[in-house]
């Protein structure tokens, strides 16, 4: 765990790359949802932030 958290300070691709992934997999999951319309209603943003991030972070140095 702190590993992760070493590697979101400086700026590392792999661990800010996993974050946008799990973003990106909220985002799909909360879009997919039956049953609550707050969490349908903001999906959309919470995957385009992840899919930004992700291109954002793939510039990262490994």
């Amino acid at each position: 765990m702190m590993k992760i958290f070493n590697g979101l300070l400086r700026f590392r691709r792999g661990p800010w790359e996993m974050l946008a992934t799990i973003l990106i997999a909220l985002g799909v999951v909360m879009l997919m949802q039956p049953f609550a319309i707050g969490l349908y209603s903001y999906s959309f943003i919470v995957t385009l932030v992840g899919t930004v991030m992700f291109i954002i972070v793939s510039h990262f140095p490994e």
